[in-house]
């Protein structure tokens, strides 16, 4: 595993669905790839925070375990599986289509805690696959820009104990349309995140007719939060397919705390949606 020829490479690459061609590449366009150094230990975990999400893993031997982080697509956790392994590796490939290799040794003392890998990390490096999907960088790029974006959304929010539950920016690219959310607790109690979900609903229910209730899942979360600490905020983005809303029906967002009953919801009508702002190119 430690002098992987650039052939398997090539056939991992592959194998992950992204499609690089069976044809090997001109000798003259040949070219190793440079290893970044990994100390983890047995009790510890060792995070590594990638740009894009993780699309493929491969472990150069059973003595390091491997899992992505809970409900976060771009993050990797490891240890050892037993203390004392023999030096080994990691090749990961996101969805970018870079490819990213480690050299893992063991430490229990010093192992390193959290690495984090930069955009810029991976724009020097060649793309040895194409990407699965190249949508999904615009995605990651348009959600971070409508993160940051200073236009300001008002009048949509629940404040209920505690927790300030709020819509405050709308925007749009070509097709997409990106919900940024922010969550404030004011509360002594943290507040663990169950599920945040878009449904389209009836603005008024028959008792003789059931109320229809759609669905709408987002293609992509930016900066998903999982738990808002006491006395914190977080902010989302979150990207749907554009759509509009049928008449006497509106956008319920919902927000549902886990092993708890803090629940709030926020419904966006059509006239308020069209109060969002245009995303200026990249």
């Amino acid at each position: 595993m430690k002098n992987m020829s650039l052939l398997v490479l090539l056939y991992i690459g592959c194998s992950t669905g992204n499609v690089f061609g069976q044809q090997q590449l001109p000798r003259s366009e040949r070219y190793q790839i440079e290893s970044d150094s990994l100390v983890i230990g047995h009790s510890k975990t060792t995070t590594i925070v990638f740009p894009y999400s993780v699309k493929s893993v491969d472990r150069g031997s059973n003595a390091v375990l491997v899992q992505k982080g809970k409900d976060v697509e771009n993050i990797l956790q490891l240890k050892a599986a037993h203390p004392n392994f023999i030096e080994t590796n990691l090749t990961v490939v996101t969805s970018d289509g870079q490819l990213y290799s480690f050299v893992l040794n063991y430490n229990e003392e010093t192992p390193i805690l959290n690495w984090i890998i930069s955009k810029a990390k991976g724009e020097r490096q060649e793309h040895l696959v194409s990407p699965d999907n190249e949508n999904e960088v615009d995605l990651h790029d348009y959600s971070a820009l409508a993160s940051y974006e200073r236009k300001k959304l008002r009048g949509v929010r629940d404040k209920r104990f505690g927790i300030k539950f709020q819509l405050n920016g709308l925007f749009i690219y070509e097709n997409v349309m990106y919900y940024r959310i922010r969550i404030e607790n004011n509360s002594n109690i943290n507040y663990d995140i169950s599920q945040l979900r878009f449904f389209i609903r009836d603005q008024k229910k028959s008792k003789r007719t059931a109320s229809q209730e759609i669905e709408i899942k987002p293609i992509y979360i930016y900066n998903n939060p999982l738990v808002i600490e006491q006395l914190s905020e977080a902010f989302a983005v979150f990207a749907l397919e554009k759509f509009t809303i049928p008449d006497k029906k509106y956008l319920a967002i919902q927000l549902m705390e886990n092993r708890g009953g803090r629940h709030l919801e926020l419904r966006v009508k059509n006239g308020k949606m069209m109060q969002l702002a245009v995303l200026p190119a990249l």
